[in-house]
């Protein structure tokens, strides 16, 4: 799926443009909220920088006032999750929206000294400025507003930040499915898709397999072929696991790491391959992991084991997705632009709200370029309208 182009949008309408204005006039404020969090390097292997960062973000939660109720998840391995709720008397019956994102970055401690925080040219730059603490920033102001704008907020929202999406989520996954579970939507904030911001309306689902072959070791020279060669077999077995693609069904896999041997005198022991596996649909998981589980030795001399599997589901263009891109559109229309729609093979912490059947919009973070890399950077002059979307967002989702 690329970015959908709907109906050429009319001049913002007064009520959008008087948000939009609002937006503008405060946009050196978002963007100083951004630097820092920025700041704050918040690796996800290190568990005191992502707590200092949990904290941080915590208390600018808690400057927004609007009854929130912060609560800090331990986490033993890595950070502590961050959850806040805002909440209203009279209102305790009506679902809240769930505001989704993460903390953690991929950046070193020190990526800093290298690769600033710096405005130049309608760029902000920085380690994780991009995916996702601009997102982090938008929600803080989005909140804000509607606040200002309502004199309090129009509806329950829970705020859900983890600090192990870089990682796989594997201690924040059954929170987040918990609190979807009660949400009437879940907006995820992580970066939009492309230069014109789409938003994420499809992901592809992610697995992960290690394949351990087992063979004999021996000299290269005076025991040749009293050894069995664990390299060997594990080329073989790569060949037949590439075949398992299928492109058509959007079904990819790819052997990305492969370790073995010791010496090259030494007829090699072990090898192994680690093998990334991603999947459109849901219904062609199974059938992946049935053919990872079935491979056999080559040669029956050789031993192989088979771990891992689908660890994030695949973010699927439901129903009920459809209908949260068609009001995003809509505001979007109101403010003056239209806004896309993408389908990405990246997998986020929306594929598992997705998969439990709750409507879910992705990428509706800032616009920029460079996740995970040295030119990561947002456009700054996007931030009022990405703001002014996900403030009306949370009105009507």
């Amino acid at each position: 799926m690329n970015p959908v182009s709907r109906k050429a949008p009319a001049h913002p309408s007064a009520e959008a443009q008087r948000r939009l204005d609002y937006f503008n006039e405060r946009s050196d404020a978002i963007v100083s909220t951004i630097r820092e969090l920025v700041e704050i390097e918040s690796p996800s292997d290190n568990k005191a920088a992502v707590d200092r960062m949990a904290e941080a973000v915590a208390q600018k939660f808690s400057q927004l006032g609007g009854n929130a109720d912060i609560r800090i998840h331990p986490a033993k391995d890595f950070g502590n999750h961050l959850q806040i709720d805002f909440d209203f008397p009279g209102k305790s019956a009506a679902k809240p929206v769930l505001l989704l994102g993460h903390y953690d970055t991929v950046y070193p401690l020190g990526t800093l000294a290298a690769m600033p925080c710096r405005a130049v040219d309608n760029k902000l730059t920085g380690p994780g400025v991009f995916d996702m603490k601009s997102g982090i920033a938008l929600m803080l102001h989005a909140l804000a507003a509607l606040q200002d704008w309502h004199k309090g907020l129009p509806r329950p929202v829970t705020v859900f930040l983890v600090s192990d999406e870089e990682v796989g989520s594997d201690s924040s996954r059954a929170l987040t499915e918990s609190l979807a579970k009660k949400a009437a939507a879940v907006l995820v904030l992580e970066p939009a898709y492309g230069s014109q911001g789409a938003v994420k309306t499809a992901r592809k689902g992610v697995g992960g397999y290690l394949v351990k072959v087992t063979g004999k070791a021996a000299h290269a020279g005076l025991d040749f072929q009293k050894g069995v060669n664990a390299i060997l077999e594990l080329a073989r077995q790569i060949e037949k696991i590439s075949s398992f693609t299928d492109l058509k069904k959007g079904l990819t896999v790819n052997v990305g790491v492969v370790s073995g041997g010791s010496r090259t005198n030494v007829v090699p022991s072990e090898a192994a391959a680690q093998v990334d596996v991603r999947i459109a649909r849901i219904k062609d998981a199974a059938g992946i992991d049935k053919q990872m589980r079935r491979l056999r030795p080559f040669n029956r001399k050789c031993k192989i084991e088979i771990t891992g599997g689908i660890n994030r589901p695949p973010m699927e263009r439901t129903a009920g997705v459809s209908a949260l891109y068609a009001q995003a559109a809509a505001i979007a229309r109101e403010l003056g632009w239209k806004l896309g729609e993408a389908a990405v093979g990246g997998g986020s912490d929306g594929n598992f709200t997705a998969g439990l059947g709750i409507p879910t919009l992705d990428g509706l973070g800032a616009v920029g370029d460079g996740a995970h890399a040295p030119h990561e950077h947002i456009v700054i002059s996007e931030l009022p309208r990405r703001a002014a979307l996900i403030a009306g967002l949370i009105e009507r989702a």
